[in-house]
């Protein structure tokens, strides 16, 4: 596992600064983070972990630029994305984070290879340049061979390598992994799991997000999210202490 030396890196890539995400259901105010504070620094594996409704997936979408809190500061690699414009978050996305999701989110009708493209196609680089940076992400995860296919030609574990694949091909800051092992058996979910460490051993930051502790427990760094607020932020040793 990768270790970080947190003297030598002083600014987070990741800071939360004390983040409110509010909604007004009916008379009921509903605070799905309530004073969220989370640091997390460059080459970290971190999973953030935390049952339904917990409010794991509010600070996901925050974490990811896909949302905006209600109240609080959010500096991503340098920038404040806090008050970004939809246009603004979108570019964030593109070029800051690479997104792995569960459901693998690959367009059905297009090769791997140009699902592959697309996060470069939105950045506006030429279609040679693509192709290259294309291809060599598909072979980093093992599957170049296979760039003619559809999605549903392949497997579900090799579907996900896809994902990992479109996540890595704009040299993202930021990995953040949706529940990637969800929709697969555990056998693939271990080869999926080895694979994020290994990105991670090779310097890549790893926010992963999960319901399961099992799989929690692959990451260097656990925080556990519990009705919107931080209950455990430490090392996995002591989180799989905690539990015992």
């Amino acid at each position: 596992m990768n270790e970080v030396n947190l003297e030598e890196e002083k600014e987070p890539l990741i800071n939360l600064i004390n983040i409110y995400k509010i909604y007004q259901m009916g008379n009921t105010e509903v605070r799905a983070s309530n004073g969220i504070n989370l640091k997390i620094h460059k080459g970290e594996f971190v999973a953030i972990v935390g049952k339904s409704g917990s409010g794991k997936s509010t600070i996901m979408n925050i974490i990811g630029a896909l949302d905006v809190p209600t109240q609080g500061q959010y500096i991503l690699d340098g920038q404040d994305v806090s008050t970004m414009r939809d246009d603004e978050l979108a570019e964030v996305r593109n070029k800051t984070i690479g997104f792995i999701f569960q459901q693998y989110n690959l367009l059905a009708k297009q090769n791997i290879l140009d699902n592959v493209e697309l996060p470069l196609l939105y950045a506006g680089l030429r279609k040679s340049e693509r192709r290259e940076r294309a291809i060599a992400s598909l072979e980093r995860v093992g599957i170049a061979d296979k760039w003619k296919n559809k999605p549903n030609q392949l497997s579900g574990g090799q579907q996900q390598r896809v994902s990992v694949a479109r996540a890595l091909v704009g040299n993202p800051s930021l990995i953040l992994a949706d529940e990637p092992t969800g929709a697969l058996d555990s056998k693939t979910s271990r080869e999926v799991l080895d694979f994020l460490n290994v990105l991670n051993l090779e310097g890549n930051t790893i926010v992963l997000i999960t319901h399961d502790n099992s799989i929690a427990e692959e990451a260097n760094r656990v925080v556990r999210i519990q009705d919107g607020v931080i209950v455990f932020d430490g090392p996995v040793e002591d989180y799989k202490r905690s539990r015992t």
